[in-house]
């Protein structure tokens, strides 16, 4: 059994997400792919995000319908800065035959070596790369495997989006126009 694991901050969730879990689900060939919302980024302790039940929130109505994707609370859950490596072990043990493929955004690339017990992480996760348009990907050594997502690179991220509604812009078309909805309603990014 093939399980992907998308870690983020989803902050908020947004088209270029649910267009890279297509393509990973296709590509990949997985069974199950599971969104797991960071409590907080080792990486970002400077950054405030939405709170987790509204981030929770927009995950589900962003994922109505989509039977092969689940969401897993299990680092909100935990609070305070959220490793990886406590999340892949969970599966690990839970999941002891599956293959697992963490799905990791190609500007996090040159920080992986430096992620929290990064060799055990090696060793449990085949890293499954999400280019950013007009972007080189670069190579990590072993024993780092990773493997290239080919489909629907978006160039749209989170803050762009935050910036957008703090703005006073539209983010139509840039997120499901559900998550829009609920944004707009609880005036959140601005």
């Amino acid at each position: 059994m093939k399980l992907g694991l998308y870690g983020g901050s989803f902050d908020p969730v947004h088209l270029g997400h649910l267009l890279v879990a297509r393509a990973a689900r296709e590509e990949l060939g997985l069974a199950r792919l599971f969104f797991i919302p960071a409590a907080q980024s080792p990486f970002k302790p400077e950054h405030e995000l939405a709170p987790a039940p509204m981030r929770l929130r927009l995950l589900r109505l962003a994922l109505a319908g989509e039977t092969d994707c689940e969401i897993d609370g299990q680092e909100l859950r935990r609070g305070g800065v959220s490793y990886t490596i406590d999340t892949v072990r969970e599966y690990a043990r839970h999941f002891p035959n599956a293959e697992l493929f963490y799905l990791i955004g190609a500007d996090h690339l040159l920080t992986l070596p430096k992620w929290r017990e990064a060799e055990t992480l090696a060793q449990l996760v085949e890293f499954v790369v999400i280019p950013r348009p007009g972007k080189s990907v670069v190579t990590l050594p072993a024993p780092f495997r990773l493997r290239l997502l080919d489909g629907f690179p978006l160039g749209v991220s989170a803050s762009q989006i935050r910036a957008r509604l703090k703005a006073g812009r539209p983010v139509q078309h840039l997120v499901p126009s559900a998550v829009a909805e609920a944004i707009r309603n609880e005036r959140l990014y601005q």
